[in-house]
C-alpha cells in the first residue's frame, strides 16, 4: 500500500467535518508516522509557499523532488496541498501539533525542516518572509540552533556554505570532535535510518542531497587541516 493510499484513508475522516490539522492530531502511533510526516511537510510547505505572497509553479514542483509521486497518486497529493492552503488555521498550529507528535524524536523534526528548506529554495530565491517562517518553525520544534544553521548554510542560494556550519561544529573544535560529528551525521542520514524514524520511502531523496553536502563539508575541512 503506497503512502498516498494511506493518506487517502486518513483524510476520509474529513467527510464528517474537521480540518487537516485535526487529521494530523490523530496520527500518533508508529505505523502512522510516515503518513503524518508526509502530511506535515505538504501542509507546512503549502503555507510557507504563500509566505512571500505568492505560490510559484517551481515551489509546487519542489514537492515532486521531496516525494516521489506516481501519476496515479498526483490527485491525492494535490488534495492534501489544497486542503492545507485553504485551511484558515495558521502554520503555527500545524508546527505546534507536529512538535508534540514527534516529541523526543528531534531527528524526525530535522528531516521535516529540511524538506521545508528544499521547498523554500525551489524558486532560487530566499525571501525574508520564508526565512522568518523557517526560523519560527525551528523554534517551535525546539531544535538545536546548530540544525537551523546547518540547513541555512547548505541551502542559502549563491553563497558558498561554511563546511563547519554544514556539519554543525565550531571552527575551534579539534579534528577528533569534527570527525565524530561527521560520522554521526553520515550514520543518521542512511536511508534505512530515515525509514525507521518515520520518513516515508517516497521522501528518501532528501538523504541523497544531505549526504553529499555532509561529505563535501568533511572533505573541505580535511583539506584545510592537511599539512602544507
Amino acid at each position: 500500500m503506497s503512502i498516498w493510499t494511506r493518506i487517502a484513508e486518513a483524510l476520509s475522516a474529513l467527510a464528517g467535518g474537521g480540518s487537516l490539522a485535526d487529521v494530523l492530531a490523530k496520527l500518533r502511533t508508529p505505523p502512522e508516522q510516515s503518513v503524518a510526516f508526509t502530511i506535515a511537510v505538504i501542509a507546512l510547505g503549502a503555507k510557507m509557499a504563500k509566505a512571500d505572497g505568492h505560490v510559484t509553479r517551481r515551489e509546487v514542483e519542489a514537492f515532486r523532488e521531496v516525494f516521489r509521486i506516481a501519476p496515479e497518486d498526483e490527485a491525492q497529493a494535490a488534495r492534501v496541498y489544497n486542503l492545507a492552503r485553504q485551511d484558515v488555521a495558521g502554520f503555527e498550529l500545524y508546527a505546534d501539533r507536529i512538535a508534540r507528535m514527534f516529541r523526543g524524536r528531534p531527528q524526525v523534526l530535522e528531516d521535516l525542516l529540511e524538506g521545508l528548506f528544499h521547498i523554500a529554495l525551489a524558486d532560487g530565491d530566499y525571501h525574508p518572509a520564508e526565512d522568518a517562517f523557517l526560523r519560527e518553525v525551528a523554534r517551535r520544534f525546539a531544535l538545536d540552533p546548530r540544525v537551523f544553521r546547518s540547513l541555512h548554510a547548505r541551502y542559502l542560494p549563491d553563497v558558498t556554505p561554511d563546511p563547519y556550519d554544514v556539519l554543525g561544529v565550531e571552527h575551534s573544535d579539534d579534528m577528533r570532535t569534527i570527525r565524530a560529528r561527521w560520522r554521526a551525521l553520515v550514520r543518521d542520514t542512511h536511508p534505512d535510518r530515515l525509514v525507521a524514524r518515520g520518513v516515508p520511502e517516497e521522501a528518501i531523496t532528501l538523504a541523497t542531497r544531505r549526504l553529499a553536502a555532509i561529505n563535501e563539508a568533511w572533505e573541505a575541512i580535511q583539506r584545510e587541516h592537511a599539512p602544507a
